[in-house]
């Protein structure tokens, strides 16, 4: 884990008296700084500035820190309903080793519950403060465009992270270049739908009852009818949290298939060189 936070440059990636600026720097160069400050060969100088512009903690992680994937795309997780835990960190290295640079935003600043009581708490602290959350995911955003000069931008999430990527997706209708939502609250109002202009892949298990598949099925039907470039799959015998390894209801089969059909989705929308990035 890292707190990614602009210590030693400014947002605008200019740097201070005792720093040089960003603009021009190579992709090798940011993925050393990664590797660098994650394993703590380097530090800020002088300490956080009144200027400094930080950061929720999250979990980033790269290929072998490779220079390819910083330069080909970035993808942003959004955390599971307990939080920032070692699942969406698993799930964070594990799109790494897909050959992306992927960033885990803690939306309950880094928070992790232990029990189902203690994750509610965080829920309804996190629902209580919505300009908080736009601020974090803007920042997020924000970093990955400015800082990891990702030139193409996804967002995924799982459960309560599911319903977030939803929310990046219209807070940057124009901007995010595809979304991946896992069993997340689905929004069926035609007129909060109409400004989204992202690509949208999602997995809603037949058998959550948090989530009625009724619900799905009117936002599916809204996204259709609204022309949007969206698939909203219905996993058949698959229950709420249906690719969590860590819970009760993991379906090995179902997540599987559905994150082979994430993966060719990212491919498709993210990866540079592929025909839909050469439209």
């Amino acid at each position: 884990d890292v707190r990614a936070c602009a210590m030693c440059h400014y947002p605008n990636g200019k740097g201070r008296p005792e720093n040089a600026g960003l603009a021009g720097l190579p992709a090798e160069y940011f993925v050393q700084q990664m590797a660098d400050f994650r394993s703590g060969a380097r530090a800020c100088h002088g300490g956080p500035r009144a200027t400094t512009y930080r950061l929720k903690p999250y979990t980033i992680a790269s290929p072998s820190m490779s220079a390819e994937s910083a330069t080909s795309a970035v993808e942003r997780a959004r955390t599971d309903w307990v939080g920032l835990d070692e699942n969406i960190k698993a799930m964070t290295r594990r799109r790494a080793g897909e050959g992306y640079v992927a960033l885990a935003v803690g939306l309950y600043g880094g928070a992790a519950a232990q029990t189902p009581e203690a994750a509610q708490a965080l829920m309804a602290a996190l629902v209580a403060e919505p300009d908080s959350v736009r601020n974090n995911l803007t920042q997020a955003y924000d970093y990955l465009e400015k800082y990891a000069l990702a030139p193409r931008i996804a967002t995924i999430g799982w459960c309560l992270g599911g319903g977030y990527s939803l929310q990046a997706a219209l807070l940057y209708p124009d901007a995010l270049d595809a979304m991946v939502m896992y069993y997340g609250q689905v929004i069926t109002d035609r007129g909060r739908l109409a400004p989204l202009n992202v690509p949208v892949l999602g997995f809603f298990g037949a058998e959550d009852e948090s989530i009625p598949v009724a619900e799905v099925q009117q936002f599916r039907s809204t996204l259709n009818d609204l022309g949007k470039n969206a698939e909203v799959l219905i996993v058949p015998r698959a229950d709420h949290a249906f690719a969590n390894p860590s819970g009760g209801n993991y379906n090995e089969q179902a997540a599987t298939e559905a994150w082979q059909t994430t993966l060719t989705f990212l491919e498709r929308h993210l990866k540079l060189g592929t025909a839909a990035a050469a439209l």
